[in-house]
């Protein structure tokens, strides 16, 4: 198989990650935290650890950053400690009416 170099078929603009995904359950609810690898473009850091509901991306306040996976996954857990999930979120903004 022949390799090729992906970052050469990317837009100027464009970030492209290597992700892995932890779950973290907290009182009976899960969240997930996606570590992000850099490969192409930049992020905040090496490694930026991101929680999320699926379609719903935490606060940048609650993001981790690091050089190492690792590193950036306690970062963003640290960060996340004392809040309760509702709280890490942004909420709807109550002068858009939600669509149906």
């Amino acid at each position: 198989m022949r390799e090729t170099n992906i970052t050469n078929n990317l837009m100027e603009s464009d970030i492209l990650t290597k992700v892995s995904r932890y779950d973290l359950i907290r009182n009976q609810r899960m969240i997930y935290i996606d570590v992000h690898k850099s490969l192409a473009g930049q992020l905040a850091g090496k490694f930026v650890a991101v929680p999320n509901l699926i379609n719903i991306i935490a606060r940048q306040e609650f993001q981790g950053v690091g050089e190492t996976e690792a590193e950036a996954l306690d970062n963003c857990i640290l960060k996340i400690k004392d809040y309760n999930i509702e709280d890490i979120f942004p909420r709807p903004n109550p002068a858009t009416p939600e669509k149906i």
